[in-house]
């Protein structure tokens, strides 16, 4: 990965607690009736993202999961791993998607013991403004106390969320590649996992995990956003071999631990909102992307979706419309203007190969080709990362190299998200 500005040098075509407050979000809409979301804010301080998900409208375009149902007297366990450590943690809750106020009865923190289990010791309650609950308004979202929680990069955590009264359709972030756990009844401070007899492979409310202390304040945390590949489908499961997962581990490698956050969404688009796979690209960038603290630079891998999406059929919503180079272009660089205006760094990065798969036609190659040269040659971004070439087969440069392919042509497995991790130029960002 080199930056615009060097590519043009060489002409190389490279690639605290804080009083409550009601905090209105701008640009927040979705069905809970179109008003601005309202942000439930209990601390300041210098927090940075340790981990995050981007949340989503309930909705089961591949199969039943709880998100349309929604819960009632249960408790949901959910595992993550963090990018960074530090003394203290806080959680981070999303009622975006909810048309009525979302109750949270209690929710805890711990170590991770495996499973659904947590170590002994270590559970920590969470409060809300000092109340062990909190109502989440409708479009809203809210973030817990800090709570003294001593907690090392790469180091897998469990929040647990006790649910008493029903919920209704929940928000949620579909691929998780993660295991999460539900139990009948209060078991927010169960040491022992037996009690949670449902799994799901999706993540409910839980939208971020931030720390604090340990490390000086600094904006150098980094933003993955994107679509699956970025999401991690291919990966395999509770693996944390995400390309964002794998970036985590390079900076730790090298001593310099980093908020590495995953806003990706399978299925997303940056010029078309869709039923299942979020609002476009463009909107969400703010919303996302963009709202996180202390973030230095946005890693922005998406448009493949744009061109085949056209194709889409027995999903909800159906096909989308057709999207041109042009118009994807336009909408890259609406997201390239959001980001400097907060004085974001914002990395461009070239569409992964696609022959072999269900999205591979002439037409949407060509369109993807053009699209790649438009990233590594126009300067418009701030740098270029080339995961196309990072994980191309050199025999067949339109196709992923074998080793890298999960298997379905489209998505990169573990090899290739490590590959993709290790095209990103650890000084760039």
């Amino acid at each position: 990965m080199r930056s615009t500005k060097s590519m043009r040098r060489t002409g190389i075509a490279l690639l605290a607690a804080a009083t409550l407050t009601a905090l209105p979000v701008a640009g927040t809409h979705g069905p809970a009736g179109g008003s601005a979301a309202v942000a439930v804010e209990y601390n300041g301080g210098a927090w940075r993202g340790a981990w995050a998900a981007s949340p989503q409208a309930p909705t089961a375009p591949f199969g039943p999961n709880w998100s349309t149902q929604g819960f009632s007297d249960h408790t949901l366990r959910q595992v993550v791993r963090v990018s960074t450590g530090g003394t203290k943690a806080r959680i981070e809750l999303s009622n975006r998607y909810g048309t009525t106020p979302l109750r949270i009865t209690g929710a805890t923190v711990a170590r991770t013991a495996g499973g659904g289990a947590v170590r002994a010791g270590s559970v920590r309650p969470l409060s809300f403004g000092k109340g062990r609950s909190v109502t989440i308004p409708a479009g809203g979202t809210a973030r817990s106390d800090g709570v003294p929680f001593p907690v090392r990069a790469l180091e897998s955590v469990t929040v647990t969320l006790y649910l008493a009264g029903p919920t209704g359709p929940a928000t949620f972030h579909h691929f998780a590649g993660a295991t999460s756990y539900r139990a009948q009844g209060d078991h927010r401070s169960d040491l022992a996992g037996s009690a949670f007899k449902e799994t799901a492979e999706s993540w409910y409310y839980l939208s971020g995990v931030e720390v604090s202390g340990g490390l000086a304040a600094r904006r150098d945390g980094v933003v993955t956003f994107g679509d699956s590949i970025t999401d991690g489908v291919g990966a395999g499961t509770n693996t944390d071999n995400r390309y964002p997962d794998e970036l985590a581990e390079r900076f730790a490698a090298a001593g310099h631990p980093r908020s590495v956050l995953n806003h990706g969404i399978g299925g997303n688009q940056v010029t078309n909102d869709t039923v299942w796979a979020g609002e476009k690209g463009t909107t969400r960038f703010a919303l996302d992307a963009l709202s996180e603290p202390n973030v230095g630079t946005v890693v922005v891998l998406e448009g493949i979706n744009d061109f085949g999406g056209n194709g889409w059929e027995g999903i909800p919503g159906g096909p989308t419309p057709e999207v041109s180079v042009d118009e994807l272009i336009d909408g890259h660089r609406s997201l390239i203007r959001q980001a400097h205006a907060k004085g974001i760094k914002v990395i461009g990065a070239t569409l992964t190969p696609v022959k072999g798969s269900f999205y591979y036609t002439p037409v949407n190659e060509a369109k993807r080709e053009a699209f790649n040269e438009w990233v590594r040659t126009s300067g418009e971004y701030d740098a270029v990362v080339d995961f196309d070439r990072a994980v191309a087969d050199p025999a067949d440069p339109d196709r992923i190299l074998p080793a890298y392919d999960s298997g379905d042509h489209l998505h990169p497995g573990d090899a290739g998200y490590r590959a993709m991790a290790e095209a990103l130029d650890l000084d760039e960002l």
